[in-house]
This record gives C-alpha cells, structure tokens and sequence, in this order.
C-alpha cells in the first residue's frame, strides 16, 4: 500500500481494501441503541445531558421505529396485492417469459414460496414476476351430439 504525501492517505487498488473502508450510510435501530447507551454511559453525573436533547433523541428513535414499523406493513400489504394479482390469474391463460424460452399455458394455482408469488401450469410453478401475457383460456372444443 503505497501513501499519498499530498494527501497523507493510504492509496489502494485492492477493491476488498477499499470495501472496508467505506463507511455505514445509514444507521439502524441497533445503531442508535448503542450510541444512547454509551452517552448515558459517558456522561457526566454533575452535569447530565439536558431534557431537550434527550427528548431530541427519543423523537428521533420513535420516528426511527415507527419507520421500520411502516415498511414492514408496506411489505405486507404489497404481498397481499400481488398474491390478489396472481389469484385473478387463475383459469387463464398466461405467457411466462423463461431464459430458455417462453412457457404459455392455463395458470391452475397460485402459490407464495418465501421469496414472491409464483404461478402453476400444468406441473411447474413459474414466476409470477415474468408473466408477459394474459388472455382468456382457449376454449375446449365443443362434442355436442344432435
């Protein structure tokens, strides 16, 4: 590693070097937990931490919370849609885009498997992220007897 006098930092080509350094953008609830316990810790008795400050920073973990608590119901109510999205899905007729071509054929059922929803034709579940197409089933041909 070679240092830059201009600078007085280490210059690197390794990109694992690099990685390292690169600081944390954002801080999680577990972040803020800590940094509160240790200025609690840290402060000093004859001259604590003033109420507006302190109230700041429980402001700032209730918001902290209340976010992390809305983006786990926004993932809640989009899997609630998409899983309404492929149960229409079911008696249709679909196109599902495959890298080793497209596969068309009648969605039976729909199922979620952890990691999104996925659609069944015939004997294997597809992807509902790649379906491309959707039409009305093809009929059956008609065996009436006069």
């Amino acid at each position: 590693m070679n240092v830059d006098p201009s600078t007085s930092a280490p210059q690197s080509n390794d990109p694992n070097e690099v990685a390292r350094r690169v600081p944390q953008q954002v801080l999680g609830q577990d972040d803020f937990l800590k940094l509160l316990t240790v200025q609690l810790a840290k402060q000093d008795p004859m001259s604590p931490m003033t109420d507006q400050s302190f109230i700041a920073q429980m402001a700032q973990f209730s918001a902290l919370q209340q976010s992390s608590a809305m983006a786990a119901e926004m993932s809640l109510l989009r899997s609630d849609a998409q899983m309404q999205a492929a149960s229409a899905m079911i008696g249709r007729e679909v196109t599902v885009a495959m890298p080793d071509g497209d596969v068309t054929g009648t969605v039976n059922e729909v199922a979620y498997d952890g990691e999104g929803m996925n659609v069944r034709i015939g004997d294997t579940y597809y992807p509902f992220s790649l379906i491309y197409r959707v039409s009305a089933p093809t009929p059956e041909p008609s065996t009436t007897t006069s």
